[in-house]
């Protein structure tokens, strides 16, 4: 028991450490398992100018201050001092010290050798041994680059879906994914909040900068912008939890719907538009004409549907999502592949009621919120249960339910938006 709350605490500690919050679970929970506890005198070096380290110290408990080289002026000769969670040495590649490293306390720090350093340069943000290029494409639209502390940067693929701006989904993923990496992984989302304030432009790369409003014990909150051309275009505000037991109930029954595998996939049914002679033939032309992007998600309608937005239907939507191909094991990595899947035809159902012959409309999403219950996969089904309760003063607003296979209710999640006549010239700035 000791050992395993050590361990915890370990990797807890670890997540902190800002070099190592870009890495995989995986590779932290590797690095805790093999750093060493070193303890040192107050008054005592641990590295010398001139001698070769043993790896990567990373401080735990204490301060230690880095005097410059011997050779330097005396009056330009630099030294600063290093605390908890700050780190010195070298990695993979084992290099002679410049500088004196002596503890000004009592010190403890964990010492990752040469050996396993290679731990410190993962593929990526989500695996140790997949490149984004090798990973599933939603994996890889969710990957970010560390530009600096609290800065990533996200893009928008060639290959992701796009309706003329960023997918609203996309931001919501890549956004929870950057506030992700600045928290210690033994805390995961449980709740997130979003406003969409201006389109994306997905021809330009997108900066997720992050404040770390808390780090509590159990609980941390961060706030996430992104920016493009030097504005906020999104906003997103996040609050994770370390892993508890408590109370537990569930008073929602999923739906009675068809397994996955007896529905059509997105590919097959737009076949069946093509050919459908219910639908009017001008219609059938419009879908023909259009490029047609597959969905980094399989998506399987537990309804048919043939409604071609030219008369009203039920505001109400289910359908089975699963990513493509497989996934990382990271439980925030699944998440955050829910949250992008999320904005899939959320808003679009409000419109239904409202659909009338020749008519054009138009919604823009302005609030989105998730609540996480419990873990899941996101490269299993999950069926989404989408209602629109209510719409009025050209805002519509949908809740939605997702569900397991096993039938456990994991994601609850709001939204609303914008509903008008489609303008002739439609705004592209703003999203008001």
């Amino acid at each position: 028991m000791l050992e395993c709350e050590r361990k915890r605490s370990v990797i807890e500690f670890l997540g902190a450490v800002p070099l190592l919050q870009r890495l995989p679970s995986s590779s932290l929970k590797k690095i805790a398992q093999l750093v060493i506890a070193k303890d040192y005198e107050k008054g005592q070096y641990i590295l010398r100018e001139g001698e070769t380290g043993e790896g990567v110290y990373f401080i735990w408990e204490g301060k230690v201050e880095v005097s410059g080289s011997v050779h330097a002026e005396e009056d330009t000769r630099p030294e600063f001092q290093l605390q908890r969670c700050d780190y010195f040495g070298d990695g993979v590649i084992a290099s002679i010290q410049q500088a004196d490293v002596i503890a000004l306390t009592k010190l403890t720090c964990l010492l990752l050798p040469h050996e396993h350093c290679t731990l410190l340069l993962p593929k990526s943000m989500w695996s140790a041994d997949k490149t984004p290029d090798s990973c599933s494409l939603v994996e890889n639209i969710l990957h970010l680059e560390p530009i600096e502390l609290n800065i990533f940067q996200g893009i928008t693929l060639p290959d992701a879906p796009k309706f003329g701006k960023v997918f609203g989904g996309q931001f919501v993923g890549q956004a929870l994914a950057a506030a992700s990496k600045t928290v210690d992984c033994l805390k995961i989302v449980h709740s997130l909040h979003a406003y969409f304030l201006l389109v994306g432009d997905f021809n330009l790369p997108i900066l997720y900068v992050v404040d770390r409003v808390r780090d509590g014990k159990s609980f941390a909150t961060r706030r996430v912008n992104a920016i493009q051309k030097g504005n906020v275009v999104f906003t997103l505000i996040a609050s994770f939890q370390k892993e508890e037991l408590g109370f537990d109930h569930q008073e929602v029954t999923m739906p009675n719907v068809p397994e996955p595998e007896m529905l059509l996939s997105m590919e097959e049914l737009r076949e069946r538009l093509l050919t459908d002679p219910r639908l009017p033939r001008s219609y059938r032309s419009m879908v023909a004409s259009k490029d047609y992007i597959p969905w980094p998600l399989e998506i399987r309608f537990c309804e048919p549907n043939t409604n071609n937005h030219q008369e009203k239907s039920p505001p109400s939507l289910r359908y089975w999502f699963r990513a493509r191909g497989k996934l990382s094991d990271d439980q925030a990595l699944h998440r955050c592949v829910v949250a992008y899947a999320s904005d899939f035809m959320f808003l679009q159902v409000s419109m239904n009621p409202h659909h009338t012959k020749g008519s054009k409309e138009a919604s823009v999403s302005l609030d989105h919120s998730i609540w996480f219950h419990r873990p899941f996969r996101a490269d299993d089904w999950i069926l989404f249960v989408i209602t629109s309760p209510a719409a009025s003063h050209t805002r519509g607003f949908v809740s939605g339910q997702m569900f397991n296979g096993k039938g456990e209710h994991v994601v609850s999640l709001t939204q609303e938006g914008l509903l008008r006549k489609a303008s002739p010239n439609p705004a592209t700035a703003s999203k008001l």
